[in-house]
């Protein structure tokens, strides 16, 4: 069966690409902000200004990380049968790790997020059958800053079966979010060979790696968890204008990042983040949807994939702020793209505009534009059985193939079924049950799936000894 393959770079490119980011490396450098980090590059051969934090690359050092980082692992939830996997081919969805804004389900209006909206985005990501990861989505102002990630950890943990995430403030706090999986895995050892989490460390462009950031990556690769590098360079902004320019940039932040993890240690399975974006020229804000993030997305897919990592990129985003054509044409054009591509994962889900706020509602489209290019990336079979010539001669002229057994035999697997939010009906039909927008019937299905959900129980011992572990985070960190 062939399949449609999304590629935007030739090999000479992808190889112009790789050695520009290791001249960039090695000549110009990067800034670790980070006096250990410093000591242990120069240990492995790194040329080190250690007043001006400056740190050159040699392409052995980058080469030698790149070969021995890890490429595969599967991350495990609370039930050790929902899993994640990376470097598998598959299609992995992820709701977002939290917003500090929240799109009211009920006005459509902003508004601060809030431990509702948390509870609420956990059931509904439990319950969506595309998203794989579960985030807490919100950032609510009601628990403190200074231990919130330590807070929503632990009630993702007794809210899913599925795998986790939330964002990590600082190496502090990643000491008790550590904890908190050791505790649900079984032990430290039990961690380790069924990882639950992995880490997002994001460079800062052009060419920094930030000192919370390296502390909390230390902290997960201790703990044997995966680290996802990625940086959001901004091509004209925070990056060069060029799209060239701004993935050598990306890139080279990307494999510094490898570098410093496999240092920290070696062997440890990671993602290739390349999550590089424009500055729009009229209003210098970040774009998430423009026609570049596309095809930066499926060049970034194709460097990962040149190194042979696994890959995450953000793509199935919009700059639109309510659900509407742009936001359609903006996700899909985008998403199809990095999933023709082969990424592994993808801009997070229930994000409205960009990083404007988390939704509900957009976290329903975001599953349902999941299942529908899920199909068109399966594509279809040609065979005897599938060319049905048999079938054709049976039914013949002016017959139908409703009744045929092939019919009966391949219609469900070949064709795709559409959820309750879509419409197929005719005009009629959709009138006489209200007209129905698919916002307008998604907003429905949600409020019904929290109604009726109900996520797998966790067993009470285990939920109090999370508790607890919050509770010292609150004492010691808050």
């Amino acid at each position: 069966m062939a399949k449609l393959k999304a590629s935007v770079l030739s090999d000479i490119e992808i190889s112009e690409i790789h050695k520009t980011s290791l001249h960039i490396l090695e000549k110009t450098g990067i800034v670790v902000h980070h006096d250990h980090l410093l000591d242990l590059l120069a240990q492995a051969g790194a040329t080190v200004d250690a007043h001006a934090k400056r740190v050159r690359l040699p392409e052995s050092l980058v080469m030698a990380s790149i070969k021995q980082a890890g490429k595969q692992y599967i991350l495990h939830g609370r039930d050790r049968g929902k899993t994640a996997r990376f470097g598998y081919g598959d299609f992995v969805m992820m709701s977002s790790p939290g917003q500090y804004s929240w799109i009211d389900l009920d006005s459509a209006q902003r508004r601060e997020a809030t431990l509702g909206d948390a509870y609420n985005a956990m059931a509904l990501a439990d319950a969506l059958e595309n998203i794989t990861i579960v985030g807490s989505m919100a950032q609510p102002k009601e628990v403190p800053e200074s231990y919130r990630d330590v807070f929503l950890t632990g009630e993702l943990l007794k809210a899913t079966g599925k795998p986790t995430r939330c964002w990590v403030k600082n190496g502090a706090s990643a000491k008790y979010v550590l904890e908190l999986y050791r505790t649900v895995a079984g032990g430290a050892s039990a961690l380790r060979e069924y990882p639950m989490v992995e880490t997002l460390f994001e460079p800062i462009s052009p060419l920094q790696l930030p000192e919370d950031g390296l502390d909390i990556m230390a902290e997960f690769v201790n703990a044997g968890q995966p680290v996802c590098v990625g940086p959001m360079a901004m091509a004209s902004g925070t990056a060069p204008a060029t799209l060239a320019g701004t993935l050598a940039q990306e890139n080279a932040e990307i494999l510094a990042g490898v570098v410093v993890t496999q240092l920290l240690g070696p062997g440890t399975p990671m993602t290739y983040g390349g999550i590089p974006h424009i500055m729009d020229p009229r209003t210098s804000i970040c774009s998430f949807g423009s026609p570049e993030q596309g095809l930066m997305g499926v060049a970034m897919v194709q460097m990962a994939q040149s190194y042979g990592f696994p890959v995450y990129i953000n793509v199935g985003l919009t700059d639109a702020k309510v659900p509407d054509a742009q936001a359609g044409m903006e996700k899909s054009a985008t998403l199809l793209l990095g999933a023709q591509a082969g990424a592994d994962t993808f801009g997070h889900c229930g994000i409205c505009g960009t990083d404007h706020a988390g939704s509900l509602l957009w976290l329903y489209m975001d599953n349902e534009l999941g299942h529908y290019l899920k199909r068109i990336l399966r594509g279809f079979d040609v065979t005897a059985e599938t060319l049905a010539e048999d079938v054709i001669e049976v039914v013949g002229p002016a017959g139908n193939f409703l009744a045929e057994e092939h019919t009966v035999n391949h219609f469900l697997h070949e064709l795709w079924l559409s959820g309750p939010a879509w419409t197929r009906q005719s005009w009629d039909g959709w009138q006489q049950k209200g007209s129905q927008t698919f916002a307008d019937s998604a907003r429905d299905l949600v409020k019904t799936i929290l109604a009726e959900h109900e996520p797998d129980p966790i067993d009470p011992g285990l939920a109090r000894e999370i508790d607890r572990i919050v509770d010292s985070a609150k004492t010691e960190l808050g």
